[in-house]
Parts: C-alpha cells; sequence; structure tokens
C-alpha cells in the first residue's frame, strides 16, 4: 500500500491518573515533533532519500532504558534508527542497575536514555557503590524525558562520569519534544530547579489562551504550534479542550504550569491536575518534591493535598529515607522552609521504604493521596 503523511500513529499515555488516552499523531507530525526530523538543526526532511544522506559518521549506539511503551523510549529508538544508529535494548523484564551499566559496558553505548529518578537514580547509586566496576568511557551523554531528574542524582552522574553531559528534556504525549536542560561537569546548577531552554515552537498561554509574555510572572499551561496531534481517540470533548486555536494557529496545550523567565525560558511548575490548593494559595507538587529530593537524607519524595477543615487541604509529603538516615519533620521544613515560601513546606510527613511509581516512572499520585489519607498524614516527629 502506498505510504503517506496522513497515516496514523497513536501513542496511549496514562497522564498522572493512570486511565490510557490515545493520542492520534499524523506520520509527518510524529516524525518532526519526535523523531528526529529537523536532524540537528538542519533543514527539514523532505524526501526520505534525505534521511540516508545526513547519517553522521559516526552514529550512535542508544539504549532507551525504560520500556518501549514510554514516548521517550521508543522516540529515542526512532531517532536513532533514522538516523542510521545502533538501539541497544535490555532483556530484563525489570530494572537492575548493575546489569544495565553491564550493558553499556558491553555494547560500547553512547547514549543513555532514562526517565527521571526512577532509572537514573539505581543508577547513580549502583555507581555509588562500585565506582570501578565499569568502563563507561564510550558513554557520552545521559538523557532524562517523561519524570522529574532531581539535581543530587544529575549531580552523582556527573561526578562519577566527568566527561559526559546531562540532558534533561521537557516533552509530552501530546506535544513531542519541546525544551531542554544541558548540564555538564563545571557548570553547576546554572538554572534554577526545573527551568527549561524552549524550542522556537514552545511557549506559554494564559487562562484565556494568550501568549505569556516573558519576565510577566504569570502562571500559564506550556503550549507548542506547528507539528501537533490530530485528537484523542474516541474522545471529541477532551480533544476540544487540548488542541485549540492559538493566535489563529492550531495548537496543543499540555495541562503543565509554567512560567515564562526575563530570558525567554520556561520554567516548569507542574501538572494542573496535582495542584494542591491551600488557603486558597496554588502549590505545585513539582516544586516541593525537587526541594526535598534536594535534602541529602531523602532518597525520593512524592507530595500530595490531604483534606484539611481549615485549609482545603494540607500539603503532605511522602518520603523513602536513604538507606541507614533517619528523616524528620523538624528536619525537612527547616530544609524546604530555607528555599520555599511557608505556605509550600510540607505540614506533615509519611515515611515510607520505598516511593510507589507508575510503569512511565511517574510518581503515583494517587497511591500517596490514598496512602496520606488513610494515615491522616500525622506529622513526623
Amino acid at each position: 500500500a502506498a505510504r503517506s503523511d496522513n497515516d496514523l500513529y497513536v501513542l496511549y499515555t496514562g497522564g498522572t491518573t493512570g486511565a490510557p488516552k490515545g493520542v492520534v499523531w499524523r506520520h509527518v507530525d510524529i516524525f518532526f515533533a519526535a523523531m528526529g526530523g529537523g536532524f540537528r538543526g538542519a533543514d527539514p526532511i523532505v524526501h526520505p532519500d534525505e534521511i540516508v544522506d545526513r547519517i553522521a559518521d559516526e552514529p550512535q549506539r542508544v539504549l532507551p532504558a525504560s520500556p518501549l511503551m514510554h514516548g521517550t523510549a521508543h522516540w529515542f529508538a526512532f531517532l536513532t534508527l533514522f538516523g542510521g544508529g545502533t538501539v541497544v535494548l535490555s532483556p530484563d523484564a525489570a530494572l537492575d542497575a548493575g546489569r544495565l551499566l553491564d550493558l553499556i559496558d558491553e555494547e560500547s553505548v553512547t547514549y543513555l536514555v532514562v526517565v527521571g529518578d526512577a532509572i537514573a537514580g539505581p543508577v547513580a547509586d549502583a555507581l555509588d557503590a562500585e565506582p570501578e566496576r565499569w568502563d563507561l568511557s564510550t558513554l557520552t551523554v545521559v538523557l532524562s524525558g517523561g519524570a522529574t531528574l532531581s539535581a543530587p542524582v544529575r549531580r552523582t552522574l556527573l561526578h562519577h562520569l566527568p566527561w559526559i553531559v546531562v540532558v534533561d528534556s521537557y516533552g509530552t504525549s501530546e506535544t513531542g519534544g519541546q525544551a531542554s536542560a544541558v548540564h555538564a561537569p563545571g557548570m553547576g546548577d546554572r538554572l534554577p530547579l526545573r527551568t527549561f531552554e524552549p524550542r522556537g515552537e514552545t511557549f506559554v498561554v494564559d487562562e484565556d489562551l494568550r501568549i505569556v509574555e516573558p519576565g510577566s510572572g504569570v502562571v500559564g499551561r506550556i503550549a507548542r504550534r506547528g507539528h501537533v496531534p490530530l485528537r484523542y481517540h474516541g474522545d471529541p470533548q477532551r480533544s476540544a479542550a487540548t488542541f485549540p486555536t492559538v493566535a489563529g494557529e492550531r495548537c496543543a496545550v499540555t495541562g503543565d504550569h509554567a512560567t515564562v523567565d526575563e530570558q525567554g525560558r520556561i520554567v516548569l511548575l507542574g501538572r494542573g491536575s496535582s495542584t494542591i490548593n491551600s488557603g486558597g494559595e496554588k502549590i505545585h507538587p513539582d516544586e516541593v518534591e525537587a526541594v526535598l529530593r534536594e535534602h541529602p537524607a531523602v532518597h525520593d519524595a512524592v507530595v500530595v493535598g490531604v483534606h484539611d477543615p481549615r485549609w482545603g487541604e494540607r500539603v503532605t509529603a511522602v518520603v523513602a529515607p536513604r538507606r541507614g538516615q533517619v528523616v524528620s519533620m523538624r528536619l525537612l521544613s527547616e530544609h524546604c522552609r530555607a528555599r520555599l515560601a511557608d505556605f509550600k513546606t510540607p505540614k506533615a510527613v509519611v515515611l515510607v521504604d520505598r516511593v510507589r511509581r507508575l510503569e512511565s516512572g511517574k510518581p503515583d499520585h494517587r497511591w500517596a493521596r490514598d496512602l496520606a489519607e488513610r494515615t491522616g498524614g500525622v506529622p513526623t516527629a
């Protein structure tokens, strides 16, 4: 059968709810939005033969370390194949960081793709435990997409692998790749938490779908113009809300809240559906989680709102301490208050051995909220 730009590709996304939604893209749009259609900033591909002409002299050997049902993983697999590279896949059904590093060593992997701390955290822990075990000299880039990559994990990777670059990328199933933050040894934390350099087609819109101006302080939602999906499969109402017309152009508007700083960079605040309303103040859990993970005694954390008769919702942190570390409410409160406004600081902490995450690597907010409600969000002494 003849192929067409209008052939369809569907990516199912669970988002933060776990309820699958089919995002329907045209082939031409997903190719340019997420599978390397621009090819390193060159003019866009017009004909398939041009893909061959642009293959690099030394193609990448890329290891997507998450299941291929995850957009980040299979987008980079396609991007690698379109660039003439090699995709290395782990045969393991579950994550074993040591075996993953063995694979990088054995297969001379140059590019590791992870999903935030869910994968990068165990890899960093394995490097801490056995720093001399592997020869990872071929590795040049660790790219994270689809979930939060915390600063402590990023620093650990750069400490053990000082020749690499860590790229924290931002995108969604409804937009493809949109923005990134590049970190290398010696750069320090040059960007504030969750700050990204956007691509040209990325912008932020306010509640009235007006484009947010840099430095205005207005909180809006991240959007993309140009190559965007057609719809959600079988859901016209949600399709109309997510793919509206902005300034005369059909766009994809995500549920992720953000501001735009004076330099035009995107400052990601978090998913609007998980926003906590405490006493009328809007609190984005991602921001609080990032600060909690900065504490050396915290291995992982998820923040949720628990019903409170006075404030509406109470900011509650579900925290997994690092092995051998002691975590207390006072310790975390002091840490957070030094970096956040008081109303954003967790008012209760629930300690767990492990923070549960969805298959996508994102925190399981429903589990965390049920746990916090069940325990009453009792403050830890």
